[in-house]
């Protein structure tokens, strides 16, 4: 079964030098990003079996991934977007 990555680096690839300067400069998008990693990295424990968990609380967590990644991309897209105007 192939369980599909949610990195940022892999969703967003153009905007992986944004990213790394973000990490690096932005203590909230470093914090956000850090959130996101841990909830990613126990979304694909769970996904591809390694370790069990409910249905509920695996949907949580993907909800909890995807708030995380709207305000990590809306950062992004603020970032680069005040870069080139």
């Amino acid at each position: 079964m192939s369980v599909e990555k949610h990195d940022l680096e892999h969703e967003k690839p153009e905007s992986k030098e944004t990213i790394l300067h973000l990490k690096t400069h932005d203590h909230h998008f470093a914090r956000l990003y850090e959130d996101y990693q841990g909830i990613e990295t126990e979304v694909h424990r769970f996904e591809t079996g390694a370790e069990n968990t409910s249905a509920e609380h695996l949907e949580d967590l993907k909800k909890q991934r995807l708030i995380l990644k709207d305000q990590l991309f809306s950062i992004i897209h603020r970032y680069e977007s005040s870069s080139t105007g």
